[in-house]
């Protein structure tokens, strides 16, 4: 009996090994996955400052009806979200919690907002304690530019609840620890015990090797105690660092119950014969930990799918300009948000209507019911015609947001859509009209987006699309085939 016995045990640690390689991988996997949620919030909460910083009241210092602006954004993110605006001094000169600005406080982190007016770039602070709120926050910092000069920084703190909310829908069960931290270590969301720990810095087992590497996988101390298997990488637009980690008594647990049960067994599979012995030992051994890592990989699979990506764009970006890899991290953005809609549908695909409102609601925040406007029937799309779809909208919300009917005050958007019946299937088209933008001249040379939204239209759609400059204002037209079921 013992050398069957001892056959099994070597079954079962080969086939532990095979695992416990692929939970390293899988807590490398959901801390990228939680990265690029993190990046994609990040970036609806920057280009939402963006557009308020082009506004003509801010940009003018008529804060009475810049108010009126920021209310419409600060609507998305609860009572707890606040705009500060300041000069280069630090003094604030608007407030969304008072109008009298007389008795604010200068801001307390100068560095950052002197770091706005010496890049005129975003910016993304540390965790640290407000002035206005009197607790733990962080900061997004936009310039306000006007005639080519850097007039205010523009400050959004957003409810820390919006990063903890992001940590705790991807945590697969009790034994996962997953962490938010800023660019010095600290964290600013986490699961488990987060009252207690934020504003903590990571334990030291992770806080020095967060510093060497950009991502990595390594075995950890929880700031518990608790051993963990722990995989971490940093994004490129906050510097801030996600972590994830597993207990390593998750899998060791389900081991020794494995090895208990194959001893108890052996004799009895002894009786029937070695072939059967082998078969109920493998069995046994993994049945429940396969089990387990299969559900959870099928509840993941978009979020690997997308982690993947976000890891090849890293290595084929690596020397590319700052400008290129924001456009690209845009669009990665916008493919996120598509997800995002389709695992709230549980990828049973989704309405034409919501993956619009999805994709346009950054920009619907300076009068959002007169200067966008949709029209059309209800239209069911697949996953893949809502992914493709997403896309496209997010290239040209994005180039009427710079340089078409969005970048100012007074233009307009219409975007119709039409179900056409034609042989062999029926088609939809869609309509994306500007006016009241800038004067419209033509590019010599098409660019990426609309080489993009003409081949994706084409290749993915089985459509096609085109792009009229016409003088009042760019006009868009897409059609596509609709897939059967949606």
């Amino acid at each position: 009996m013992l050398p069957l016995i001892v056959f099994a045990v070597g079954i079962v640690f080969h086939n532990y090994q095979r695992d416990r390689q692929a939970a390293t991988q899988r807590v490398l996997e959901t801390a990228r996955s939680v990265r690029l949620l993190l990046d994609a919030e990040m970036q609806r909460m920057t280009g939402g400052l963006q557009v308020l910083a082009l506004t003509n009241s801010l940009r003018n210092s008529d804060f009475g009806n810049f108010r009126r602006v920021a209310a419409g954004f600060l609507d998305q993110y609860g009572k707890d979200g606040v705009i500060l605006v300041a000069d280069r001094s630090g003094r604030q000169v608007f407030s969304s919690l008072t109008s009298d600005t007389a008795s604010l406080p200068p801001r307390n982190n100068l560095e950052i907002v002197e770091k706005v007016f010496t890049t005129r770039q975003p910016q993304y602070s540390d965790l640290f304690f407000g002035a206005v709120k009197q607790r733990l926050i962080i900061t997004v910092e936009v310039p306000v530019i006007r005639d080519g000069e850097v007039l205010y920084d523009i400050s959004f703190s957003p409810p820390i609840d919006v990063f903890q909310a992001i940590i705790e829908k991807q945590r697969l069960n009790q034994d996962w620890t997953i962490s938010i931290f800023d660019s010095d270590g600290v964290n600013l969301a986490r699961v488990p015990n987060p009252q207690a720990t934020i504003g903590q810095r990571a334990s030291p087992t992770l806080f020095a090797e967060m510093f060497r590497r950009s991502e990595a996988t390594l075995p950890t101390v929880s700031l518990e105690g608790v051993a963990l298997i722990t995989g971490f990488t940093r994004s490129r637009i906050t510097g801030w660092t996600v972590a994830a980690g597993i207990a390593e008594n998750s899998l060791v647990g389900p081991l020794l119950r494995t090895l208990s049960i194959t001893s108890v067994i052996g004799g009895v599979l002894l009786m029937v014969g070695l072939g059967f012995a082998l078969r109920m030992a493998t069995t046994i051994a993994r049945g429940e930990m396969l089990h387990d890592l299969l559900i959870e990989e099928l509840n993941h699979r978009v979020k690997n799918t997308l982690a993947i990506l976000q890891s090849i764009a890293t290595q084929t970006f690596r020397s590319a300009s700052r400008a290129e890899r924001e456009k690209f991290e845009g669009r990665l953005g916008a493919l996120a948000e598509a997800h995002n809609l389709l695992s709230t549908d549980k990828w049973q695909g989704s309405d034409l209507q919501d993956v619009v409102s999805r994709v346009l609601r950054p920009y619907l925040l300076n009068n959002a019911a007169e200067r966008v406007k949709m029209f059309g029937p209800r239209v069911p799309l697949s996953p893949r015609l809502a992914l493709v779809l997403s896309m496209l909208l997010h290239e040209m919300a994005t180039n009427a947001a710079k340089y078409g009917a969005l970048s100012n005050d007074t233009g307009t958007v219409t975007l119709d859509w039409e179900i056409l019946q034609e042989s062999p299937g029926p088609k939809l088209r869609m309509i994306w009209t500007e006016a009241g933008g800038p004067p419209v001249v033509a590019p010599v040379q098409r660019g990426f987006g609309s080489r993009l939204i003409e081949r994706s239209a084409r290749d993915q759609l089985g459509g096609e699309a085109t792009v009229d400059f016409l003088p009042h204002g760019v006009v868009y037209t897409v059609t596509s085939t609709l897939e059967p079921g949606g």
